[in-house]
């Protein structure tokens, strides 16, 4: 009997159809706003080459005063004028293959589109969820080297067995947090949180349930935020004891997101005599990405062709290109 291969079963077209069901659009940074698609950064995802230039409209300059008004016919306004900046970003190209000698009978008698997708697709939520947080990490590490903290409100203490309420998320700590941003502070909507601190606000009482799209109560929000809770948020042992948390607020559009179109995105590749000539079969997914955090620009060259992890959470990578309050993001640092 003839045994069903990938080849048989996955027709790349369709295949990625499937996949979609499980896009980076689908993760809760999406969902509260935080991150944003929009054309103009898929433009550029497409446009070729590593480093792209994102330009932008600066603010006018409120301190300015008016003019005053006359009724002297020669005396002239002098017309001011507004600027541009731009912000510079990387793209990321990535890719990732599996293989396996009897992966078609692992998945006899189930779907196999679906099964493949669910392991492919969340796979690939979970590595762009770790770019998103890597190049947050990035930003504040850089802010602290650089800016002086302006976005971070530190409560924590080195001593974290012993951490008080004090050191511990709260609604002031919270506050403290927000306010980095000054008159912007009610631009956040979303804070991202590590488990332990999640417990800390489940203790206080500060968590509040609203509806998902079945009518389920079952999206946490604090003070009307959304909640994002991803254990992949930074945990930093203090120096004597205990560690320390980063939580991160956001407000809308914080992150910006373009995907490129690979030539070639899904490949299905057997090669009849690996397994001494059983067979061995490999499925290959490609992607173009652009993922930048809104008011920075990336200020380091990658050592191969896309950052890493580890380039982009350095400081060096990132450089603020705008005022504080318009970026719409701060860190809270706590002991839980």
């Amino acid at each position: 009997m003839a045994a069903t291969q990938l080849t048989d079963i996955i027709i790349p077209e369709v295949y990625q159809s499937y996949t979609a069901v499980n896009s980076p659009e689908k993760t809760a940074f999406f969902e509260s706003g935080v991150a944003t698609r929009n054309a103009a950064l898929d433009q550029k995802a497409n446009s070729g080459g590593n480093k792209l230039n994102i330009p932008f409209w600066n603010d006018l300059d409120g301190s300015t005063a008016p003019n005053l008004s006359s009724d002297n016919p020669s005396s002239e306004a002098t017309p001011n004028k507004v600027t541009t900046g731009k912000q510079i970003a990387q793209m990321a190209y990535l890719n990732q293959a599996f293989s396996a000698a009897d992966l078609a009978g692992e998945i006899a008698g189930s779907s196999p589109m679906q099964h493949i997708r669910n392991r492919f697709g969340r796979y690939w939520m979970k590595q762009w969820q770790r770019r998103v947080i890597a190049s947050i990490v990035g930003i504040i590490n850089d802010n602290e080297a650089n800016d002086g903290g302006d976005m971070v409100n530190d409560v924590s203490t080195e001593d974290g067995d012993n951490a008080t309420a004090d050191n511990l998320f709260s609604r002031t700590a919270f506050t403290g947090a927000a306010f980095t941003l000054g008159d912007a502070f009610d631009g956040v909507n979303a804070i991202a949180v590590h488990s332990i601190v999640y417990k800390t606000m489940v203790d206080n009482d500060d968590i509040d349930f609203i509806p998902d799209s079945q009518g389920q109560l079952t999206i946490p929000t604090f003070l009307g935020r959304r909640i994002i809770v991803d254990d992949g948020l930074p945990v930093e042992a203090g120096s004597t004891s205990g560690n320390k948390y980063t939580s991160i607020l956001f407000g809308g559009g914080a992150i910006g997101y373009g995907e490129g179109q690979p030539s070639v995105p899904v490949e299905v590749k057997r090669e009849a005599l690996q397994g001494d000539g059983g067979g061995v079969e490999y499925l290959i997914e490609r992607k173009s990405w652009l993922i930048h955090p809104a008011g920075f620009q990336v200020a380091a060259t990658p050592a191969a062709d896309s950052f890493s992890i580890t380039e982009l959470e350095a400081a060096a990578t990132w450089d603020r290109v705008v005022e504080r309050k318009n970026v719409p993001m701060a860190a809270l640092i706590t002991n839980g």
